[in-house]
């Protein structure tokens, strides 16, 4: 359409005004167009770029939760840890623990619905950290660290293992094509079955390689007794509310002698956690809100849970105990804000402009209400991920490598 100046002066428009208008309605329409584009792919990032990406978080043709219910969905997840970032200290109370450990199933499953694309588009199909070497990539330390697992387990081509708590299965896809062995990873959150499996057939392995919808606190319920090699998970029993009768599962499904490998989120009172210190516990609990956690565990807890349920621990060591080594580089290191073109969204200009596009995407209502709160609440728990780094009273890759007796 053609505004002639008369045209404009008549209906007492100005050129500014309406070029904005217009440009307003293309972009909506690209957007729209955008959104109804989106693709997954096991391969490559079902996400795209940066902005393509954002249009599709929370909002795409394999999303199970509706568009009106995220706000909901935000809500009821917020209701878990009142309090949160406020009252510093309120989430350590018995009460608030207790709260979250019985409503566990309700508030994980909510955390996975709300996240699970944030993830995916920030970090990738793996979500996790690694310890990091000097010359490494992020990607290389990441797939390291699960190679290094399946070798600790020696895991084969004859090995049939299970993935506890296993996301969208980037860990088991990946240990499955490096060591070929048959895995069958278990998530409580029913989307993350979807598209978990949809890549397992992109990329060719669907024979070897599937997820199954169950509760990790209820294993007996989905595996046979004395079935497996090997059990792994990956910075997932974290978000048990009771890790003796999770692991006691776990070591039913085992045949006697099998190997259960691992890496947990612990707090570090050896290297000065102290949770009469108020930043401290500031770490703690925004670290515990913003990843869906009833309560951080020491070292020893996990070790004192594999042993009462039937587990021999045969090595345990903290994975980034030399975080701050000459020869590392920090496991949050990418979330501190150092830029790479392909780890942009990770870094806290790319999260800040991820948060802006969303915030934008929402107030056109084109991204669900909620969507916002959702980036926020990532956010500023990726501060907390840094603070607790640095201060070296926080690690995500507590190692374990145990035996079913």
């Amino acid at each position: 359409m053609v505004f002639t100046d008369e045209l404009l002066s008549a209906s007492g428009l100005t050129s500014p005004l309406v070029a904005g208008t217009v440009g307003l309605i293309v972009a909506i329409n690209v957007i729209f167009r955008l959104s109804r584009s989106f693709k997954r792919d096991g391969v490559g990032n079902s996400f795209g770029g940066m902005f393509t990406g954002s249009v599709s978080l929370l909002s795409n043709p394999d999303s199970l939760i509706k568009r009106e219910d995220v706000k909901d969905e935000m809500d009821g997840y917020d209701s878990m840890f009142t309090g949160a970032r406020k009252n510093v200290g309120s989430l350590h109370e018995k009460e608030s623990i207790e709260k979250r450990q019985k409503e566990y199933h309700t508030m994980v499953n909510s955390f996975y619905n709300l996240v699970t694309d944030f993830y995916e588009y920030g970090w990738g199909q793996s979500f996790h950290f690694a310890p990091r070497k000097k010359g490494e990539t992020f990607m290389e330390s990441i797939k390291r660290l699960e190679y290094y697992m399946a070798m600790r387990a020696g895991m084969g081509p004859n090995t049939k293992a299970i993935d506890i708590g296993c996301g969208v299965g980037g860990p088991m896809r990946n240990i499955q094509q490096f060591t070929g062995a048959d895995i069958t990873g278990v998530t409580l959150n029913e989307y993350q079955v979807k598209v978990g499996n949809k890549y397992c057939e992109q990329k060719g392995i669907a024979d070897k390689c599937r997820l199954i919808q169950g509760d990790f606190q209820k294993l007996e319920e989905i595996f046979e007794a004395d079935t497996y090699d090997v059990a792994f998970e990956v910075e997932a029993t974290c978000h048990s509310p009771d890790r003796v009768k999770c692991f006691s599962g776990v070591n039913r499904a085992l045949k006697k002698g099998g190997l259960f490998v691992g890496v947990e989120w612990i707090v570090l009172p050896e290297r000065g956690f102290d949770k009469n210190n108020k930043d401290h516990l500031r770490i703690k609990e925004g670290i515990e809100v913003g990843n869906g956690l009833p309560t951080l565990a020491t070292a020893q807890d996990i070790l004192s849970a594999l042993e009462k349920s039937g587990f021999e621990v045969l090595d345990s060591f903290d994975a980034n105990a030399n975080v701050h080594s000459e020869y590392e580089i920090p496991w949050y290191d990418t979330l501190n804000g150092k830029f790479t073109l392909s780890g942009f969204r990770m870094t806290r200009v790319g999260r800040m402009c991820t948060h802006m596009t969303v915030s934008i995407l929402e107030f056109l209502r084109i991204a669900p209400k909620g969507t916002t709160r959702v980036s926020a609440l990532l956010n500023a728990t990726a501060i907390d991920l840094v603070d607790g780094g640095k201060q070296e009273i926080f690690t995500p890759s507590f190692f374990f490598l145990a035996r079913k007796k």
